[in-house]
């Protein structure tokens, strides 16, 4: 299994090509994108990053000196701008309180498990944005497991869509080497690939993983099933 999964990433290397993903200046700026993107485009969460930085410094302290209208405000693209706005200011207090506002000295320098607990028990934070947080701001290998990641893989008829987040995320993780550079360009590929074939109604025809898709064979087959049968009635 652990050659397919490689095998399957670097098709979808040689077709996307490198996603140099997440895009942020600091380590804090994935960490607010990381609460932005929840429930919204990626586009909504790039137009509130603007703002943010408009205001002044992206930074824990920064956000908590900011009124809290004010920050509702500069968020509102991205959707439930209150409950992110109190979200944001929630665990930047943690960690100008724990941490010196260095979210650095958060994520690094412990188990994995044990920082990844801690963002859990953070407001806000569910298994994919602490993963999401680990992985791109901290470099961290915690396989990210989203939406697209059920779709693709469920298609390619080697994960259960509807299994429970964990489960994805330790079958991944025992199948794949440790490695967060690679786990960082799988998930952005993962994305790319869904985002472009594997869609909600799938663009077949320009899959780059067709060889390997239990959902495109198949459909082949029943497609072939169906000419053979017309062909046959024909004649």
């Amino acid at each position: 299994m652990k050659e397919l999964l490689l095998k399957i990433f670097n098709d979808l290397l040689r077709c996307h090509g490198p996603r140099h993903w997440w895009p942020a200046d600091t380590p804090f700026e994935v960490a607010v994108g990381a609460f932005l993107t929840q429930n919204t485009a990626w586009g909504n969460v790039e137009r509130a990053l603007v703002l943010l930085k408009e205001a002044g410094p992206l930074t824990p302290r920064g956000l908590l000196c900011m009124e809290p209208r004010q920050l509702e405000q500069r968020i509102r693209p991205t959707g439930f701008f209150r409950q992110k706005a109190q979200r944001l200011r929630l665990f930047s207090a943690h960690l100008v309180t724990h941490y010196g506002g260095e979210l650095e000295r958060m994520l690094n320098g412990r188990p994995l498990n044990a920082v990844r607990n801690e963002l859990l028990d953070c407001r806000g934070v569910g298994p994919e944005t602490a993963d999401s947080i680990l992985l791109y701001a901290g470099g961290r290998p915690s396989f990210v497991v989203d939406a697209y990641t059920r779709r693709l893989f469920g298609r390619l008829g080697l994960v259960c869509g509807d299994a429970p987040y964990g489960e994805l995320r330790r079958w991944f993780m025992a199948r794949l080497p440790l490695d967060s550079a690679l786990f960082n360009e799988y998930h952005a590929l993962i994305v790319a690939q869904s985002q472009q074939a594997c869609r909600p109604r799938p663009l077949c025809q320009d899959c780059c993983l067709q060889e390997n898709c239990a959902e495109f064979l198949k459909r082949n087959q029943g497609a072939h099933a169906l000419r053979s049968t017309f062909a046959t009635k024909r004649s």
